[in-house]
């Protein structure tokens, strides 16, 4: 590939839909995104939209190549395409969940890497089977260009021992490799990076906290931008209150509820899909019907809310203590970049850490870039939003121009 203009595709596929994404680079522009959504499901459509306008189609989608076929039509479609013509598209970047411990860095997909995320489809049954899916069919589209996987589990293979060993049987991990692997990698490089450079400062001398809230949600402390811990483990389900994950739980509960009748897929569809902000406050997953219901007076709503922050900042003040020094606390995602009263909520305790919020500035940055910190407070409080396509478009751009 040439270090001229370059067109990426950036593809996230799950099990039914196919996310995509054309980045011109290096100028970072986002020239236009789409959706496939349904596949192998009645009902089946494709969204796309850019400057040129939207292009909308229903159809019969029974598999990813189908999806992967309607996402070339539509890139090149005469009146509201996003190119002229495929052969424009340069590289192609997958977002890959799990890539184990083989992976530590995004890396140009060859045999060896689709071996590699077949071997660990039983780490990330959902995902990884959607993402090769997705990687084939795009390389049946896109034959002559190269493709790279971005792993969400990459950045957190700098951990230490100590950090993602769980105290169990150390057989376990060595033969079954059951360690703390985390995710949202991509997203905590991309705010960390940019959190650095907003702030001014270099990333060799500086600690960052970072907080993606969201549905899905982990904190990753991040030493001199390498991260050292995360709260997500085995699997996305440990950690932080989510919209519908537990998070923590103390192991035995499902024992008992086991003695109790539940079955395994019953427990299991409680604690990813049912638990939560949505199990707890018997209203929502969605933070602004908490708090809307919370204001109202209803009791399971605030101890949702109670809930949610107490977690973040019992994970935030143990990694406190764990990085010695914090300069950069950022909040990104859905509810870190939005969530305003959210963000005050989870601040306000944590003065003797030396986070010390300003009110107004908080409301005042709302859901943009900025610093939400008193001038006096010895830890940057930052809002900072995540762009995980553009750090994939990145990573692409680099690995193939190399």
């Amino acid at each position: 590939m040439s270090e001229d203009r370059q067109k990426v595709l950036v593809i996230n596929c799950g099990s039914s839909s196919l996310k995509y994404e054309v980045w011109e680079m290096p100028e970072r522009t986002s020239l236009g995104k789409g959706q496939v959504e349904r596949i192998g499901i009645s009902g089946g459509y494709l969204k796309q939209t850019c400057e040129r306008g939207t292009v909308e189609r229903e159809a019969d989608i029974p598999d990813h190549t189908e999806a992967a076929r309607l996402m070339g039509e539509a890139l090149t479609d005469r009146e509201q395409g996003i190119i002229s013509d495929v052969s424009e598209i340069t590289g192609v970047g997958h977002r890959v969940v799990h890539g184990g411990e083989e992976y530590s860095e995004s890396v140009v997909i060859d045999d060896a890497v689709i071996a590699a995320i077949e071997e660990n489809i039983e780490l990330a049954p959902l995902h990884n089977p959607a993402n090769l899916a997705g990687i084939r069919a795009a390389q049946k589209l896109l034959p002559d260009v190269g493709h790279v996987a971005v792993f969400d589990t990459a950045f957190h293979q700098t951990l230490p021992p100590a950090a993602y060993l769980y105290g169990l049987p150390r057989e376990l991990y060595e033969d079954l490799k059951i360690r703390r692997y985390g995710f949202h990698g991509t997203s905590h490089r991309y705010v960390a990076r940019e959190a650095v450079a907003f702030m001014k400062r270099s990333p060799e001398n500086t600690n960052v906290i970072s907080c993606h809230l969201g549905n899905g949600a982990s904190i990753t402390a991040i030493r001199h931008s390498r991260s050292i811990d995360t709260s997500m483990g085995f699997t996305p389900l440990e950690g932080l209150v989510m919209g519908t994950r537990s998070g923590d739980i103390d192991p035995s509960i499902v024992f008992y509820l086991l003695e109790r009748g539940y079955s395994q897929e019953e427990l299991k569809v409680m604690l990813n899909k049912k638990s939560g902000l949505l199990g707890l406050s018997g209203i929502s997953s969605d933070l602004r019907d908490v708090e809307e219901a919370a204001d109202q007076g209803n009791r399971r709503a605030q101890d949702a809310l109670d809930v949610y922050a107490h977690r973040v900042r019992n994970y935030i003040g143990a990694y406190t203590a764990n990085i010695v020094k914090v300069d950069i606390l950022v909040f990104t995602g859905g509810i870190g970049q939005h969530g305003v009263r959210m963000r005050e909520r989870i601040c306000s305790r944590l003065e003797n850490l030396g986070v010390f919020i300003d009110p107004d500035r908080n409301q005042e940055v709302g859901a943009t870039t900025g610093v939400i910190s008193t001038d006096y407070s010895p830890i940057s409080v930052v809002v900072m939003p995540t762009n995980e396509e553009l750090q994939i478009a990145v990573d692409t751009c680099e690995l193939l121009t190399a």
